[in-house]
């Protein structure tokens, strides 16, 4: 069965608006949400990043059904992992049973803010490694001391716990992260439906675990409409390669943008109200081995987002089976 999720994107949208789209999410019959963890957005021109951990306490008050993640949070460099254990317990507590927490290696544009070094790939993936360890203990209760490569833990007791460990995702973008994500993780997380991720995730340890991917659309009265939202707010997925992690200021977002074009932000952005297009987005997610997908309508208008999926899209779904 295909799960579809609503991206809430801390980017584009203040905290109390992020409340009342999770409200709304629900009321649609989305059955999860994944919320961005950013201290910057990527463009000044999107023009939020509120705290996620505060956020998530308004979402727990404000709903009731919908499964909550972040989407995902760096516990290397920004946040200490045993800070993040605590936030994590905290949120899981307040959600009784629906939140997860998604990790992943980050970005220098959220990272470099404490002034630390921005720690090479292959380190950032030994970092992560070692700070899921820390959690995991920490999730088990009692004290915990901690002297490893990159972390220290002091005799740290998280009192506040749920009844169970908040469930725990990975993000990956590559074989050797998806390996680690089969072998550390309850669940893998994907920007791009890459079936030999999915693969791995599996071959590692992550048979019969959730894999979860994101799509980015623009829903609008007309696709000429949504190309012009999906470039003035998202143009940066229309960046591949070392930049999104390594650039660390929205002003140096801003310069790798600007040669971008309508047409190349909308090679990656489903535009328009055609409910087939969405569909077969949220198709090749499926047939790649993804079973739960999350949404991200790029732009202002949301609500007519919503209305679009919960009329035309969420209905249609049970056509789509994960293979």
């Amino acid at each position: 069965m295909v799960m579809l999720g609503y991206a809430l994107a801390s980017e584009e949208h203040g905290p109390r608006d992020l409340v009342r789209y999770a409200q709304m999410a629900e009321e649609a019959g989305f059955a999860f949400a994944g919320i961005s963890d950013h201290y910057h957005p990527w463009l000044d021109q999107q023009g939020q990043s509120p705290f996620v951990w505060t956020v998530i306490g308004g979402i727990a008050q404000a709903t009731h059904r919908l499964q909550l993640g972040t989407g995902v949070t760096c516990p290397i460099v920004r946040m200490h992992p045993a800070i993040v254990a605590q936030a994590a317990a905290t949120a899981a507590a307040m959600l009784d049973g629906r939140f997860f927490l998604g990790v992943g290696t980050g970005e220098n544009l959220n990272e470099h803010i404490v002034g630390q070094r921005w720690p090479r790939p292959g380190v950032r993936l030994r970092m992560l490694e070692e700070a899921v360890r820390i959690m995991r203990l920490l999730w088990g209760g009692g004290y915990v001391s901690y002297e490893g490569q990159y972390f220290t833990v002091d005799r740290a007791r998280i009192y506040t716990l749920p009844p169970e460990p908040p469930r725990l995702f990975m993000a990956a973008a590559g074989p050797r992260s998806a390996s680690l994500a089969g072998r550390i993780a309850d669940g893998l997380v994907c920007v791009a439906p890459q079936r030999e991720l999915v693969e791995r995730f599996r071959a590692a340890g992550g048979e019969g675990k959730p894999v979860v991917g994101e799509v980015t659309v623009c829903w609008a009265e007309s696709e000429e409409a949504a190309r012009r939202t999906a470039h003035r707010w998202w143009a940066n997925t229309a960046l591949r390669g070392e930049l999104l992690q390594e650039l660390p200021t929205p002003a140096q977002f801003e310069q790798a943008v600007a040669p971008l074009r309508e047409e190349d932000v909308a090679e990656h952005i489903v535009c328009g109200p055609d409910a087939e297009r969405h569909l077969q987005r949220i198709a090749e997610y499926v047939e790649a081995g993804f079973d739960h997908i999350y949404v991200h309508q790029v732009g202002p208008d949301q609500e007519g987002f919503f209305r679009f999926y919960q009329r035309q899209v969420l209905p249609r779904l049970n056509r789509l089976t994960t293979r």
